[in-house]
This record gives structure tokens, C-alpha cells and sequence, in this order.
């Protein structure tokens, strides 16, 4: 699974630090602490017909981990939704379109790690792009990474933060063996999630998915776990082994960018009957209908 280039996206116009830029115009300072140590916390954001389907909760997400990180100071919600805003004004945008909002702690004065070199920020980065969901619906080839996932007391995976060498890390194993993705398991050898999205099983009609503690507050996670209770569906949150996932009648994977996409091969082992399940083509329906009807409305 490869992204390709969108022609639609060749003239984007690229928010930083609220100036308007093209993109191949648009650029973030060396002395950015994104830049210099990967000092920022980000969201992604999906668009549908001029509303951005959970926007709230990605936003207090975003305010979490930059607190978690002690940034001095955050942008409102209403700021940040303007500059969203006109990000998406600039580029006449309305349907499908991904959002990567970025906020770094700003720029240091002199290079360094230390916070109090911070003398303006933050620098909040918006950037659209045409992009519809990435991931194949004909099924994901994932292998289990030998890269973990780290736990609370190494560095707590409810910061939603910019570093993310752990899953590059285990991407390029998945891109190694011809995979799609990676299973990243944690340190006491249970799956958390993929290098990008989380996972759920489904055993004999229930699903279950793995616990929070080696993986981030999923926003999509969090509205299938949603959906579940208000469809009366079992779905356990607990800790799972590969063996679990191995001997699964259907897996799939969720997050804002690929939605729900259905799993069909694990460390070169069928899952279910090879084709994508009926549990899981419901979810996606179900959660396609939540899409379609909430979110908040940020293009006119």
C-alpha cells in the first residue's frame, strides 16, 4: 500500500503559523522545535460535505497532549477552527479532505532541547489535502513488527505527539516484507496496535480490542466502541495476544484516515475465510452513516 500523488493537491495552500503560503513556498524554521526534536503534538482531521466529523474531541486531544507536554501557550478552539477555516477557504474545499493539524511548541532562540529556549510559539501548521480514505477495501496484509510500543512510564502514548520513529521504525518492516502495515506489540508481548491505526477482532460475533495502555485515545476507536453499545453489540477492551489474531474469524483496523479497513492476512496466516467479514462490512456502514450525519460545520 502506497499513497499517490493527487494532481488536486499540486497548488495547495499550506497554513503556517496563520500566513497563507503555496506549498512549495510554505516552510517551518530550523529553529522550529518540531524541527529540532520532534517537539509537537498533531491531529488528523476528516472532512465530509463541510463538516469535520469529530472535531471536538480531536481538539481536547490536542490540548491534552500539549499540556501533557507543558507548552506555555495553546491556541483556543476557536482560533485553531479559524485558521482551519481558512485553510480550507484558500484551497475551495468541502468533501473529502484530510487535515493534518500540527501544533509545535514554537521557535527557540539558539538550537537546543531546552523548553525555556522557547520564546515565541506555538506554531500551528494546517495543512489540507484531497485525500480520500487510504487504505485498500479489498483487504490489509499486516506482519507483527519487532518494534514495541512503549508504556506509560517510558513515554505515555496519551501524548499524541510528533515522534514518531516507532512506527517508521515498523512501517519499513512491513514495507520489507511486502506487507501493508505492522503489528506493534507492547513490552509484555500483548498487540496494542498497527504503526498507524488500532485494531479490533472479531470471535464468534464479539469483538474485542486491545486496552490504552500502550497505544493513543483513538478518536475512530472511541466512536466503534460507540457504535457497538448503541447497536448492542459485545465488545470487549482487554488485553490480546497474536494467537487471538491469528485464530480470528474477521480483524479490522480504524482510524481517521483509512476509516475501518478490513484485515485478511496476519504473518501470512488467513484470517477467517480470506474476504472481508460481515461484522466488520457493518461497522463501516454504521459508521459511515455517523459521518454522513454529525460533525462540525467549518465550510459554508
Amino acid at each position: 500500500m502506497l499513497q499517490q500523488f493527487d494532481e488536486r493537491n499540486r497548488d495547495l495552500i499550506v497554513n503556517i503559523g496563520g500566513q497563507l503560503l503555496h506549498r512549495d513556498k510554505a516552510g517551518v524554521s530550523p529553529f522550529d522545535s518540531a524541527v529540532q526534536g520532534g517537539d509537537a503534538v498533531w491531529e488528523g482531521l476528516r472532512l465530509y460535505q463541510g463538516r469535520i466529523f469529530a472535531l471536538e474531541e480531536h481538539l481536547a486531544r490536542l490540548r491534552s497532549s500539549a499540556q501533557a507536554l507543558a507548552f506555555e501557550k495553546i491556541p483556543d478552539d476557536a482560533a485553531i477552527i479559524a485558521e482551519i477555516r481558512r485553510t480550507l477557504a484558500a484551497n475551495g474545499m468541502k468533501d473529502g479532505v484530510h487535515i493534518r493539524l500540527t501544533l509545535t511548541r514554537g521557535v527557540k532562540i539558539t538550537s537546543g532541547m531546552d523548553p525555556r529556549l522557547n520564546r515565541s510559539g506555538p506554531t500551528l501548521i494546517v495543512l489540507a489535502e484531497h485525500k480520500a480514505p487510504v487504505y485498500s477495501k479489498a483487504g490489509l496484509r499486516l506482519i507483527t513488527s519487532s518494534q514495541r510500543r512503549s508504556p506509560p512510564d517510558c513515554l505515555d502514548p496519551k501524548i499524541h505527539h510528533a515522534n514518531l520513529l516507532p512506527s517508521i521504525l515498523a512501517k519499513i518492516q512491513a514495507n520489507a516484507a511486502g506487507a501493508d502495515d505492522a503489528i506493534m506489540l507492547d513490552l509484555r508481548g500483548f498487540v496494542a496496535e498497527t504503526n498507524a491505526t488500532h485494531l479490533f477482532i472479531v470471535e464468534d460475533g464479539r469483538l474485542a480490542t486491545p486496552t490504552l495502555a500502550a497505544c493513543p485515545e483513538g478518536i475512530t476507536r472511541r466512536t466503534v466502541l460507540d457504535i457497538c453499545r448503541a447497536q448492542s453489540i459485545a465488545c470487549d477492551v482487554r488485553d490480546l495476544s497474536l494467537t487471538e489474531f491469528y485464530r480470528a474469524d474477521e480483524i479490522f483496523c480504524t482510524g481517521t484516515m483509512g476509516e475501518l479497513a478490513g484485515v485478511t492476512s496476519v504473518d501470512g496466516r488467513k484470517i477467517g475465510d480470506g474476504n472481508i467479514g460481515a461484522v466488520t462490512k457493518r461497522l463501516s456502514s454504521l459508521y459511515a452513516e455517523r459521518t454522513a450525519a454529525g460533525g462540525t460545520r467549518v465550510v459554508d
